[in-house]
């Protein structure tokens, strides 16, 4: 549309000046039109949220303080999704030993690029479906405990995007995840000196939904949000006589935020507080039934309280 419109714009000034010049008359300066931003979209935000009983398999359960920076954008041909995670646990229950405190840092990317918009064409809209589009991302962590955690993964897939009610909108995204990671356990046994983990390729699913309860009255600006990821069964990623049993792992938290810049009168969309629960089971795909017997803390349930700056 706006390579049109500036075509348009130069069509306009070559006619006027000709016409001009045949009849020796004065031509005024036409404006340049400004060309478009390269970012429709160019939003960032800091969180800070609290963890009531977080998990760590094997280890128990703790609290967590984790502080967020998160990167979006819309440009022409996609959309780009940044997230930095800095979590710090606190002290778990009196029954657990060792990784007291531990820090981690976790980011991921998420980058789609659509079909609509790469082709000029309107050819992946039905209905309520809005776009197609091929999703890339990747995922990256360390912390300090025992197990010297260094996640590595990749993947891939095709995002469907559904309008909503209410300027709503769902993305469902059916992908293929591989990943590597670190058994700082295994590190330096006769099987496994490396504590290099490399897990089957295998199959994923990721959601994202966003409804604004905009039924409410004007005073109450909320919104919901649910999100997830669902990743197949990969593997002991090592000698399983000195790795864990990997299953399906299911991850899914449903967030309700309240727009506190609208409740004020003052920039809408700017601050929010929000409340959440996550129900996380196998977490990082480790099941709990064992060759060696039950393993604890592989499934996650705790509620979330945060708030946010978007700038």
């Amino acid at each position: 549309m706006y390579g049109k419109t500036l075509a348009l714009a130069a069509l306009l000034v070559a006619t006027a000046t000709g016409i001009a010049g045949a009849a020796d008359m004065p031509v005024k300066a036409v404006k340049a039109v400004a060309p478009a931003p390269f970012f429709f979209v160019n939003d960032n935000s800091v969180s800070y949220h609290y963890e009531f009983m977080a998990t760590n398999p094997g280890a128990d359960k703790t609290p967590k303080n984790v502080l967020t920076f998160t990167h979006f954008d819309v440009w022409a041909y996609g959309t780009n999704f940044i997230n930095i995670d800095w979590l710090k646990a606190g002290h778990r229950t009196p029954t657990a030993t060792g990784t007291e405190g531990y820090t981690e840092i976790y980011g991921f990317f998420r980058s789609t690029f659509g079909f609509n918009e790469i082709f000029g064409t309107k050819a992946f809209s039905y209905g309520p479906l809005t776009d197609v589009s091929l999703m890339v991302g990747s995922d990256l962590n360390t912390d300090n405990t025992g197990l010297g955690s260094a996640k590595r993964s990749i993947e891939t897939g095709l995002q469907f995007s559904f309008a909503m009610p209410y300027k709503g909108f769902l993305n469902l995204t059916p992908t293929i995840y591989k990943e590597w990671q670190h058994d700082g356990f295994a590190a330096g046994s006769a099987l496994n000196p490396s504590g290099a983990v490399n897990f089957n390729t295998t199959w994923g699913f990721e959601y994202l939904y966003v409804q604004p309860l905009a039924m409410l009255p004007p005073s109450i600006p909320l919104t919901f949000k649910a999100f997830g990821t669902v990743h197949g069964p990969k593997g002991c990623g090592e000698p399983c006589a000195v790795g864990l049993v990997r299953g399906t792992e299911w991850y899914a938290q449903q967030n309700l935020e309240l727009d506190i810049g609208k409740v004020l009168n003052y920039r809408p969309g700017m601050y929010s507080i929000w409340g959440g629960y996550r129900y996380w089971v196998n977490k990082f795909g480790i099941k709990a039934n064992q060759p060696f017997g039950n393993l604890t803390a592989t499934v996650e349930s705790t509620w979330l309280m945060g708030a946010t700056i978007t700038f």
